[in-house]
């Protein structure tokens, strides 16, 4: 049912907030309310959601006992956050649920589908490998049941999403800054959003589309340059099933001016950063590539004139930078997020 995995995405990512906070049960479930309401308002399916969030926060060290049996040359903390409390929640279903509502094999396969959408490129294959082995120990069942598949859209027949978003820079001291923002499983990312997604702006071109939602998202006026590239996958809507989206890149120049987050889903911050501090980030793995390409071509249209010296791999040429933060990582106003 589509609304139970997005059900079981707000788990997870309860989860993780959980783990990474280490909140108590009674904090979980506030977060999870909020998260409900913020991700999931038409699921309406609170009480599947708080079983499974009670389930596997109550028994995450037994939960945890079975990871590291499973998987031995992977300590707990050293698999990715994300990953464990995906791990947590497969299992706490696959050992703990009535098998006549949640089969093994829903169990598992639903954790796969939230490992490759949360996690990194490796994400799937290791939760199946450890909730396979588990499930081989428990005797393979349900292995024999003949599974009701739905009907698989051909890709080429899937609906089409377009979206649009930047490498955002600005200049201001001698330095380049990049704007990024930073979503709820703890990776920084390019801003980005849906192109004509309303019958006011059907019409839009997604470089204008791509200028509005960034002016959404951030508050920044920017300009586009150039194209970046593009990339296409297919996601999972519980409304409206499978679709492929669309996404295309820009580089993209913004005056020096505080980045205000617009308040949504899936992101918690945004910043300004220097080029040579952005590239240490921990990015998705396919936005490094659009990074690195960005700052090849700044690189690229520095001038005589320019005071811009370029830095790269921690050896650079002495510049007057901008007064910054404690932290040293962004321009010195603060950073807000919008109460729209």
């Amino acid at each position: 049912m589509a609304n139970r995995h997005l059900s079981r995405s707000v788990v997870v990512q309860t989860l993780f907030e959980w783990d990474l906070r280490q909140l108590l049960l009674d904090g979980a479930k506030s977060a999870l309310a909020r998260n409900a309401g913020e991700f999931a308002p038409a699921a309406g399916d609170t009480p599947f959601m708080e079983e499974l969030l009670v389930g596997a926060i109550s028994r995450h060290k037994d939960l945890d006992l079975v990871i590291a049996k499973a998987a031995p040359e992977w300590p707990l903390e050293r698999i990715a956050p994300v990953d464990r409390n995906v791990l947590r929640l497969g299992l706490f279903e696959l050992l703990f649920s009535d098998r006549t509502k949640v089969p093994a094999k829903v169990a598992i396969n639903e954790a796969i589908e939230l490992a490759k959408s949360f996690g990194g490129e490796n994400s799937g294959r290791f939760v199946n490998g450890v909730l396979g082995a588990v499930y081989k120990e428990l005797g393979e069942p349900g292995k024999d049941e003949v599974s009701k598949k739905k009907k698989e859209v051909p890709y080429d027949q899937m609906p089409v999403q377009k979206l649009g978003g930047a490498v955002v820079y600005c200049r201001q001291g001698g330095e380049v800054y990049l704007a990024l923002v930073h979503d709820i499983f703890g990776h920084w990312t390019l801003s980005k959003g849906k192109i004509g997604d309303a019958p006011e702006i059907a019409n839009e071109s997604v470089e204008e589309g791509t200028v509005r939602e960034i002016k959404e998202e951030l508050g920044l006026d920017i300009k586009i340059l150039e194209k970046l590239g593009e990339n296409e996958y297919v996601a999972s809507d519980p409304n409206t099933g499978k679709k492929r989206k669309h996404v295309t890149y820009f580089l993209a120049e913004s005056p020096f001016a505080e980045v205000v987050l617009e308040k949504k889903g899936g992101l918690d911050d945004a910043r300004w950063f220097r080029m040579q501090d952005a590239l240490e980030l921990n990015f998705y793995e396919d936005m490094l590539p659009l990074i690195q390409k960005a700052a090849e071509k700044l690189k690229k249209k520095r001038s005589k004139n320019e005071r811009f010296q370029y830095v790269s791999g921690g050896v650079g040429v002495a510049v007057q930078r901008p007064r910054t933060s404690a932290a040293g990582l962004y321009p010195p106003f603060i950073l807000k997020r919008a109460s729209r």
